[in-house]
C-alpha cells in the first residue's frame, strides 16, 4: 500500500475523538489486568498491543498486565486444565482488578449452529462469570465478542459461514454483559468490516490479515486491540499543537508543553509531550492495509501539528535535527498527524513495545515451561528448584517491566520548520 493512501486517511482531524480525556479511561492507577482466552489470546498480540498502548499513552499510570491465553480452550477449559484449574492458577493467583475474557472460537466446534453445543457454551460462560465474581468481588470484567472466522476473504465452508455462528455467540456475550453489568467489546463486526474494505482494496493481501481464517496476524490483532481499547474509552489524542506563525505565538497546546518558540525565516520550538504515540509498523504492507481499512489512527493515534500563517511553499519538518517529512504550507495549516511519520517519539514507543514483548516472553516461559509442567511433581527437591526458578524469572520480568516504564517516559524534542 502506498504511503500517500495511508496519509490521506490519517491526516483527517477526528475532532470528536480528540475530546476523549484520560479521566474517562477504564483502567486506573494500581490496576492489574489478566487477559484470558484461547489460542487467539495465547498469540499474545492483541494483548501486547493493548498493553503498549496503555503504557505509552499513560506513562504515569501504574497498571500491570498478565497474559493467560491457552490454545484450544473452551468455557470448560482445555489443554491447560479444567476451567476451575485455569481460573485458580492463571487468574485468581494474580488477584486482578480487571479481567478480559474471549472464548467462543473453539466452543462452536467449527460447524453450523447447534443448539446443544450453544447451550454448553452459554451455561459454561455463566458458570465462569459466577466463579470469578465469587472469588474476586469488585473485579471489573470485560467480556469479548469472539474475533472473526474469516468468511470474507475466503469462501464460507457452509451456508451462513462459521463466522455467522460466532456472531450468534457474540450476541449471547453482549446480552450476558448486560445482565451481569460487565464491560463488553466487539472484536468481530468491526474487524469483519475492515476485512471487507481491505478485500475491496487488495483481495490477495487482505487474506493475510487472518491467514488461516482463525488466528489473525499482527495486522488483525492491531484492529482487535483497537476495539478493546475503544470499549475502555481510550483517548485518541497523544498531543495537539497549533502554532500561529504570523503572530509568532502558540495558539493552542494540549497534552504537551511548548516553549522557546522562534518564528522568522525558520520556525522552531521545544516540545515536551505528556505521552507517546502507539507504534504502528506502516512499512508492513498488511498492517498498512488493515490500518487504511479501519479507523485505528483517527480514533486512537492522533499527535497533531497545525501551523497557520505560513507563506505559500514547501517546508521541511525536522525533529532533533532529523528530517521527518516535507509538507506544503496548506497541509501544515490543515494539520498533520505525527504518529504516521518516523519521528523520535514513534521510535521511542517502538522500543517500549519491544520491552512489552520481552517481559511477556519471560512470563510465558515461566508459566508454560516451568510452573505447569512441574506443578504435580512430588519431589521436594524439584519443587524447591521450581520455586527458586520461578522467583528468579519473576524478578527478571519485574526488571524488564521497570525498564519498559522508564522507556515510556516522554522526552523533550526540538522542532524546526524550514522553508525549501
Amino acid at each position: 500500500m502506498k504511503f500517500a493512501s495511508v496519509t490521506r486517511i490519517v491526516c483527517v482531524f477526528a475532532l470528536f475523538a480528540l475530546q476523549a480525556r484520560a479521566g474517562d479511561f477504564a483502567l486506573k492507577d494500581g490496576d492489574r489486568v489478566v487477559f484470558y482466552g484461547d489460542s487467539i489470546t495465547d498469540q499474545r498480540l492483541y494483548t501486547t498491543f493493548t498493553e503498549t498502548y496503555v503504557v505509552t499513552r499513560f506513562p504515569k499510570l501504574d497498571v500491570s498486565f498478565v497474559h493467560s491465553g491457552w490454545g484450544g480452550d473452551r468455557v470448560s477449559g482445555g489443554g491447560g486444565g479444567s476451567i476451575d484449574v485455569r481460573l485458580r492458577r492463571d487468574v485468581f493467583a494474580y488477584k486482578p482488578t480487571v479481567m478480559t475474557i474471549m472464548l467462543g472460537m473453539n466452543d462452536g466446534s467449527y460447524r453450523a449452529f447447534d443448539e446443544k453445543i450453544f447451550d454448553t457454551y452459554a451455561k459454561g460462560y455463566q458458570r465462569m462469570i459466577d466463579a470469578v465474581k465469587r472469588e474476586l468481588p469488585g473485579i471489573r470484567i470485560t467480556v469479548i465478542q469472539p474475533s472473526p472466522y474469516d468468511d470474507v476473504t475466503q469462501t464460507p465452508k457452509f451456508e451462513g459461514g462459521y463466522n455467522g455462528v460466532l456472531a450468534r455467540y457474540g450476541q449471547f456475550v453482549k446480552e450476558l454483559a448486560g445482565r451481569e453489568k460487565l464491560g463488553v467489546a466487539d472484536l468481530n463486526a468491526p474487524v469483519v468490516a475492515a476485512l471487507e474494505k481491505a478485500k475491496a482494496s487488495d483481495a490477495e493481501l487482505a487474506k493475510k490479515i487472518i491467514p488461516d481464517r482463525v488466528h489473525p496476524g499482527a495486522s488483525g490483532h492491531l484492529l482487535m486491540a483497537a476495539e478493546l481499547l475503544k470499549s475502555w474509552q481510550a483517548p485518541a489524542m497523544v498531543s495537539a499543537v497549533e502554532i500561529d506563525a504570523r503572530a509568532k505565538k502558540v495558539a493552542d497546546a494540549k497534552g504537551t508543553s511548548v516553549s522557546e518558540l522562534k518564528a522568522g525565516d525558520a520556525i522552531s520550538w521545544t516540545q515536551l509531550d505528556e505521552a507517546l504515540p502507539m507504534p504502528v509498523d506502516l512499512k508492513d504492507p498488511v498492517i498498512a492495509l488493515a490500518v487504511a481499512s479501519s479507523d485505528f489512527v483517527e480514533t486512537l493515534n492522533q499527535q497533531t501539528l497545525k501551523v497557520k500563517g505560513l507563506s505559500a511553499g514547501n517546508y521541511t519538518l525536522k525533529i532533533d535535527d532529523d528530517e521527518i517529512g516535507s509538507f506544503t504550507g496548506e497541509q501544515l495549516s490543515q494539520g498533520i498527524n505525527l504518529t504516521i511519520l518516523p519521528t523520535p517519539m514513534v521510535k521511542q514507543a517502538a522500543q517500549v513495545h519491544k520491552l512489552t514483548l520481552q517481559h511477556n516472553n519471560i512470563h510465558f516461559q515461566r508459566w508454560r515451561q516451568v510452573q505447569v509442567p512441574l506443578e504435580k511433581n512430588e519431589s521436594a527437591r524439584v519443587q524447591k528448584a521450581v520455586k527458586d526458578l520461578m522467583t528468579a524469572l519473576d524478578d527478571e520480568e519485574a526488571e524488564i517491566v521497570k525498564q519498559q516504564r522508564a522507556a515510556a517516559q516522554p522526552k523533550r524534542h526540538q522542532f524546526q520548520l524550514v522553508r525549501k
